[in-house]
């Protein structure tokens, strides 16, 4: 039997470069400050990377593998909850694409291989945008936005 999967893209402009672009997703002393994680890693083909929470418990909450790595343009990593790292069925993959555009950056974020209707597909359909927000104001700011924030009551 084949699992069901869906994907999740999303882009941004960001006025900024590729290089600081790619180092505020590699940079964990970057990473924590607009993501609220730091993603360690060395960065090279197959080693491992851990979303680690930038917290006095330092719980590493998602964990995977460089797949591909390109500075400052290219990065591809599997993704799975800490919880579910020894199921492969349970990874997915996240392309981040950085490219030049004009005086700014376009930034591809493509989370594929997600199983349809699991808590991680319909995790990421919220994060994503809040993160890659947080990051695209604290590059052209200085600071990221409240992730935890919550609606308004009407």
């Amino acid at each position: 039997m084949t699992r069901e999967t869906t994907s999740f893209v999303y882009v941004t402009y960001i006025r900024s470069t590729p290089q600081k672009v790619f180092e505020a997703i590699t940079r964990p002393d970057i990473a924590k400050r607009y993501w609220g994680h730091e993603n360690v890693s060395d960065w090279k083909p197959g080693s491992k990377w851990e979303h680690i929470r930038a917290n006095e418990e330092r719980s590493i909450e998602l964990v995977g593998k460089v797949v591909e790595i390109s500075p400052p343009t290219r990065l591809v990593m599997s993704w799975a909850n800490a919880s579910q790292a020894d199921d492969p069925t349970k990874h997915s993959r996240v392309t981040f694409a950085i490219e030049e555009y004009d005086t700014m950056v376009k930034l591809t974020v493509s989370h594929d291989e997600l199983e349809a209707g699991s808590g991680m597909a319909k995790g990421i359909s919220q994060g994503w945008p809040a993160v890659l927000s947080s990051m695209k104001s604290f590059l052209e700011t200085g600071t990221g936005i409240d992730l935890f924030a919550k609606p308004k009551s009407a």
